[in-house]
């Protein structure tokens, strides 16, 4: 019998290209398209969008092309809870969340590998960049994709039973290729462009979004300088992230980055060129793939956000289950909150989150 896979269809061309290939392959497929953002936030999107009304009607057109089934799940109230609420939080903290690893945490590669194996699928699949193999050990890895595209840097949460029942067919394809196989079969979204903001925040308007969504306003506090002297009015914490120069609302006639932002005072620390920069950071609620726990000092290298480039750097291992990283060369903006990924070659180590305190 064939073996059967539940495939997140987006309505984007790389799931639905995921599904042209896991047809191609043999495999009994369903799409399903995750309902997650609630109705408030479920405004009718243009081309390019994620997880709106438009998505799931381009999923099911897809779908309908293929001759597979489709489906609707409605995973709204855990998509609230474990990324909504999580990213408001994390900004009202002074931290910078990423609200796309919390979905394939939470959402994408739990709540929907469950429902999946409760409906007797044998696997999920995603239109993921990013290969998972078996090594000689028996244990799942997860490595890079070799396209420029790779997407392994908000895939570093997998746990060895969701690598071993989860499928990624576009794992060694670029993104070109993955157009024209769309082109190929006349996907109704061939030419489609890719989302390129968070779901459910309207025009990259974060500030915005999070006074909306928990009925509070930002206080105004003091903009300071590394010595704590007064530099200006800053409007609110959740304005503001580590590495920003632009946008911060005063004129100081000369580039100023955020450096630091401090809840207790509300205070947002300002520096010049150069004072962005950090040579360590400490990372907490780990992850490892390729091992359970890292006993000891490790040479790898570490990407400290989705678009830098990976950078050498030594993991040493700390008390309470937490890591320091000391990098080879200081690396510009290492954001608390945010994650930060090891690599062995193209090998995923892990990952964690990067700590506002060392």
């Amino acid at each position: 019998m064939k073996k059967r896979v539940m495939l997140g269809m987006s309505g984007g061309v790389d799931s639905s290209v995921a599904a042209l290939l896991l047809l191609k392959a043999g495999y009994d497929v369903t799409g399903v398209t995750l309902r997650l953002r609630p109705d408030k936030y479920m405004q009718q999107s243009a081309a390019g969008g994620c997880c709106s009304l438009d998505d799931i009607d381009d999923a099911r057109r897809v779908a309908y092309k293929l001759g597979i089934d489709h489906l609707v799940l409605n995973f709204t109230e855990l998509f609230e809870k474990n990324v909504i609420d999580y990213f408001a939080a994390q900004y009202e903290a002074g931290l910078t969340p990423n609200p796309c690893i919390a979905c394939n945490r939470h959402i994408k590669f739990d709540a929907m590998l469950r429902r999946a194996r409760e409906l007797d699928f044998d696997y999920i699949a995603t239109g993921h960049y990013a290969v998972i193999e078996q090594n000689a050990a028996g244990r799942w890895i997860l490595r890079k994709a070799p396209a420029s595209k790779d997407q392994s840097y908000v895939l570093y949460s997998f746990t060895q039973d969701q690598l071993s029942h989860t499928l990624m067919p576009l794992g060694r394809y670029t993104k070109p290729q993955a157009r024209a196989l769309a082109e190929e079969a006349r996907l109704p979204v061939a030419h489609k462009p890719d989302s390129q903001e968070i779901c459910f925040v309207e025009n990259n308007d974060y500030a915005g979004f999070i006074e909306r969504y928990t009925g509070k306003t930002a206080p105004q506090g003091n903009f300071v300088d590394a010595d704590g002297n007064i530099l200006g009015r800053h409007r609110g914490i959740t304005h503001y992230t580590i590495g920003q120069r632009k946008g911060l609302g005063v004129s100081f006639g000369k580039p100023m980055y955020v450096t630091k932002i401090d809840t207790v005072h509300n205070e947002v620390t300002l520096g010049e060129e150069g004072s962005q920069y950090r040579s360590s950071l400490v990372a907490a609620d780990l992850n490892f793939i390729p091992f359970d726990t890292l006993e000891t000092e490790m040479d790898v290298t570490a990407k400290v956000r989705y678009q830098a480039a990976p950078a050498k750097a030594r993991l040493i291992p700390l008390e309470g289950g937490r890591i320091r990283v000391d990098f080879k060369e200081a690396q510009r903006a290492v954001t608390p909150g945010q994650a930060v990924v090891f690599y062995d070659g193209d090998l995923v180590v892990g990952g964690g989150t990067i700590q506002a305190d060392e």
